[in-house]
């Protein structure tokens, strides 16, 4: 219930002062264990993303958010889920494993933290190595003009024109038998191509 609640909420923000729209939303899977990896530019991408998915999402998020008062139990109570970044966290990794098992849908975003400036950041190795763990379709997504829409260090949104876009499922499924560095760093680097032509071809 909380979980609607707040994606009606987003919504209607995101429609109303973004002036979101929405494309490929058919992409995503109606049933069955699904990642959606979108690129990370504004505060604002989780509700945005979880606004324009057609299935709730279950958020991998940095441990530090669920130690603030009441936004902690908030993103708790949504589904979200902590990650000590720049680490192995295989507790983080296995719920990820475990939603994606259930059936359910995971968000992520592969560069681990916000990246300004227009260009996309490095995947982080999580990724790839909930990918080749669970062997689950993976559907890139572009955010575009979230940016602006909720600005660096901003309380308020502001009047926007955001994009989300939802791709086809990245082709990894030659990669599901392999192991080891090399094939975690392939899943990341095909996840974030596949981000960019969506964010190149819908700017």
């Amino acid at each position: 219930m909380l979980y609607r609640f707040g994606k009606l909420l987003s919504w209607i923000a995101a429609r109303a002062i973004g002036r979101m729209t929405v494309i490929g939303r058919e992409n995503i899977p109606r049933e069955g264990g699904v990642m959606v990896c979108a690129n990370h530019i504004s505060y604002a991408d989780p509700p945005v993303l979880g606004a324009a998915s057609r299935r709730p999402l279950h958020y991998m998020a940095k441990i530090e958010l669920f130690q603030i008062p009441v936004l902690g139990k908030l993103i708790e109570w949504v589904g979200a889920f902590p990650v000590q970044q720049r680490t192995a966290d295989r507790a983080a990794l296995k719920k990820a494993i475990e939603y994606l098992e259930k059936g359910e849908v995971v968000g992520m975003f592969p560069e681990g933290q916000r990246i300004y400036g227009g260009q996309l950041g490095e995947p982080l190795p999580g990724v790839g190595m909930i990918v080749l763990r669970a062997k689950a379709p993976v559907i890139p997504a572009a955010l575009i003009n979230t940016d602006k829409f909720l600005p660096p260090h901003k309380l308020l949104p502001k009047f926007s024109r955001v994009k989300v876009v939802f791709g086809e499922p990245v082709k990894l499924d030659d990669l599901y038998d392999l192991s080891g560095r090399e094939a975690v760093e392939e899943v990341g680097k095909r996840i974030m191509a596949a981000i960019g032509e969506l964010i190149e071809g819908n700017r």
